[in-house]
């Protein structure tokens, strides 16, 4: 059965709880306070970013082998899922697809947390733009960069974890 408390806590799990921890604040900062309303894209990689947590709660959780590779291949998908969204919005950002996001609701019948809770996950505009964090690094670039180093971090513990 499932050992719960584990005592060997590979560092991916700190980083699938911290990331989380530091970009949410930071995007309802820009939300809030800085008035950069979200838009589609971004709110879906918010909710990408809560699978994220869970999953790093889960891995820090559980201990049984079979959890722990079960656990690391969804961090995988999550981490490429997120790098996806990430590098479509930067695309749409420097115009390298066309179009644009549409206001129609981000996410299915069945998990509507734009309605659940609207304060995090309702858009607010279209796709198109996203501030300059530092140094004329826009948030697009920024949370590409992240999600790039996060899909190699959740691979390279996927291979850890099924040589054991």
């Amino acid at each position: 059965m499932f050992k719960f408390i584990n005592t060997k806590r590979l560092p991916i799990w700190y980083l699938a709880i911290a990331l989380p921890l530091v970009l949410e604040p930071a995007a309802l900062i820009f939300q809030y306070v800085l008035d950069y309303g979200p838009c589609i894209l971004c709110v879906q990689i918010r909710a990408t970013l809560i699978a994220m947590f869970i999953a790093g709660i889960a891995g820090i959780s559980v201990s049984c082998k079979a959890a722990q590779k079960l656990l690391s291949l969804a961090l995988v998908g999550i981490t490429g899922v997120f790098a996806y969204q990430s590098f479509m919005v930067l695309g749409i950002e420097r115009y390298w697809f066309e179009g644009s996001c549409t206001m129609d609701a981000p996410f299915p019948n069945w998990l509507p947390l734009h309605e659940w809770i609207p304060s995090v996950f309702e858009p607010w505009e279209l796709c198109g733009y996203t501030p300059e964090i530092i140094r004329g690094i826009t948030m697009a670039e920024a949370l590409v960069i992240i999600s790039i180093t996060s899909i190699l971090a959740a691979i390279y513990n996927l291979f850890i974890v099924l040589r054991k």
